[in-house]
């Protein structure tokens, strides 16, 4: 038998009356990632949980991938065989919106960006709701 439900139904009537919902937060607990064994280990959660996220957004090539939204991952292949001096601030671009597409990072400081031979190697502070962190990566392809 199915419940009867009223003109507003179930989900109207949610949505309206509970003001929590907007206000709820996810959590961030989720997989441990073993980035060098290639496999799933345990949970993190909290800060560790963001800087595990942020290094697997930096590793995701933007619109590769059907499973995440386009609004996930980067865009390295904007840059990498550009010239150094336009693709400096182009990097930097590119990092802070892959990044900030996280709701629980609310900023990048000090974001630096150094070519040393061919690899190119970008360094930042990153705030979050769960505390600090400092983020590097290391692209070793020709820039």
């Amino acid at each position: 038998m199915i419940p009867e439900i009223g003109a507003a139904g179930p989900i109207t009537t949610l949505l309206a009356g509970d003001s929590t919902l907007e206000s709820a937060e996810v959590p961030s607990l989720t997989y441990r990632m073993d980035w060098d064994g290639k496999r799933i280990l345990s949970h993190v959660d909290a800060l560790k949980a963001v800087e595990q996220a942020a290094v697997k957004i930096l590793r995701t090539d933007r619109y590769e991938h059907l499973i995440y939204s386009s609004n996930y991952g980067t865009e390295w292949n904007l840059v990498l065989g550009k010239d150094r001096l336009l693709a400096r601030s182009e990097i930097k671009r590119i990092v802070s919106e892959a990044l900030l597409q996280d709701e629980r990072i609310t900023a990048l400081e000090a974001l630096d960006v150094a070519f040393i031979g061919d690899a190119l190697n970008i360094y930042c502070n990153v705030i979050t709701r769960y505390g600090n962190f400092q983020l590097r990566k290391e692209l070793k392809e020709s820039v």
